[in-house]
């Protein structure tokens, strides 16, 4: 498996929507994040935001409304 991936995939996982943080220039504030754009530089984008941020400029404060993926109770009787 090719290990020359532009995409840093831990990053693209640890910044997933919905993943609650805080700018360290605006200490207090908290921000949601959107979306990860792997083509864009910087690749984060925080729900009312108007401009994307880099990993660097922010802090990670909460996970607990990510959504990895959706589930779905399937019942196992015919």
């Amino acid at each position: 498996m090719p290990t020359d991936s532009p995409i840093d995939w831990d990053e693209m996982f640890e910044y997933l929507p919905g993943t609650m943080v805080e700018l360290k220039a605006k200490p207090g504030v908290l921000y949601q994040i959107d979306c990860y754009e792997t083509i864009m530089v910087p690749p984060i984008w925080l729900v009312d935001d108007p401009r994307p941020r880099y990993p660097h400029e922010m802090r990670i404060v909460s996970r607990q409304q990510v959504q990895a993926c959706q589930l779905e109770l399937q019942s196992l009787l015919p």
